[in-house]
C-alpha cells in the first residue's frame, strides 16, 4: 500500500487557502482538509516534490510542515472528516454513516475515498446548483472528471437516458462504481482515460476538473456538444474566468452565465440549436 506525504499549512486566509488548493491540485495532490485558519494537503510519497513547498511558502509567506501517512490510516481519516454537501431542498450527498435527509428533492450517498474533497466542496456545490436548472429527463450526459460520481449519479435521478462518467484517477473509477451500486444507478457507463473522448453527442457536459485540464479539451468539449446542448465548467477560480470564457466562446459556444462561491466559479455555455 502506498503512503501518503500530509503537508500542514498553518494561518492562512481564505483567499491564500484557495489558490494553494488549486495549485497544489495542478501538482497531484489530490486529497484536502479545510480547517480553522489552515490547510492539509496529502499527495502519495512517490510524487511529493519539497522544493515545491518551499516555493509555496515563500510566495504566500506562510509557514508548513509534513509528515509521512499510511495508506489505510489516511483514509480512515479522510471518512472522520469528510462532511455532507446539502444544497438547499434539492439535493444533499452524504456519507453511509451520517443521518438520512428528508428534507430534499434528492439525496445521493457516497463511499468517500482519496477521491473527494473537503476543499472541493465549493464546486460541487456550484455544479449541483446548476443542474437544477437544466433537464435532463431522456438525454444523454457525459460527466468529465467525475471523482466520486456524484454528478454522474444526479443526471440519472433527474433522468437522464445515459451518462458516460469520466476519470483517470484509479482510486476514483473503483470509487464511482461502488457509488454507483450504492445508489441504485443502471444508467452510467465508466470509462478511465485522461481526456475528453470524442465520438458521441451529449445534450449535457459537466467537467468539475480544473483550469488546465478543461483548456487542453476545449476542442473534445465543444466538438461532442450537441445542438441546443449546455457545457458547465468548474474546479474554477474567479481569476480563471476570462480565459476559460475567451476559448469556449471562440470556438462557438454562447456564455449563458457565471456563479461564484466562496472564490470558485461555475460557467455555463450553450451550443447554437
Amino acid at each position: 500500500m502506498k503512503n501518503y506525504i500530509k503537508a500542514e499549512f498553518q494561518t492562512i486566509e481564505t483567499e491564500i487557502k484557495d489558490q494553494l488548493i488549486a495549485i497544489l491540485s495542478l501538482n497531484d495532490y489530490d486529497g484536502f482538509e479545510e480547517v480553522e485558519h489552515g490547510l492539509i494537503a496529502y499527495i502519495e510519497e512517490n510524487a511529493f516534490d519539497a522544493n515545491l513547498l518551499k516555493s509555496l511558502a515563500n510566495d504566500f509567506a506562510i509557514r508548513y510542515t509534513t509528515s509521512t501517512v499510511p495508506h489505510q490510516n489516511w483514509n480512515e481519516l479522510w471518512e472522520r472528516n469528510f462532511e455532507p454537501v446539502v444544497v438547499g431542498d434539492f439535493c444533499a450527498i452524504r456519507a453511509h454513516f451520517h443521518t438520512p435527509f428528508t428534507n430534499t428533492a434528492h439525496e445521493i450517498v457516497i463511499t468517500p475515498k482519496m477521491s473527494f474533497g473537503t476543499g472541493h466542496h465549493a464546486t460541487t456545490y456550484l455544479m449541483v446548483e446548476q443542474m437544477k436548472n437544466l433537464h435532463f429527463a431522456e438525454k444523454a450526459v457525459a460527466d468529465f472528471g467525475t471523482g466520486t460520481g456524484i454528478l454522474a449519479i444526479l443526471a440519472e435521478k433527474l433522468g437522464a437516458e445515459k451518462v458516460l462518467a469520466i476519470d483517470y484517477d484509479d482510486w476514483s473509477i473503483e470509487n464511482t462504481l461502488e457509488n454507483i451500486q450504492q445508489n441504485n444507478c443502471k444508467n452510467i457507463n465508466v470509462l478511465k482515460t485522461d481526456y475528453f473522448v470524442e465520438g458521441e453527442k451529449y445534450k449535457v457536459i459537466l467537467a468539475n476538473i480544473n483550469k488546465n485540464v478543461i483548456l487542453a479539451n476545449a476542442n473534445g468539449l465543444v466538438k461532442s456538444l450537441a445542438p441546443g446542448g449546455q457545457l458547465l465548467v468548474s474546479g474554477l477560480l474567479v481569476a480563471d474566468e476570462k480565459d476559460i470564457v475567451d476559448a469556449f466562446t471562440l470556438a462557438g459556444l454562447e456564455w449563458r452565465c457565471t456563479r461564484e462561491r466562496n472564490n470558485w466559479i461555475i460557467i455555463q455555455f450553450a451550443a447554437n440549436n
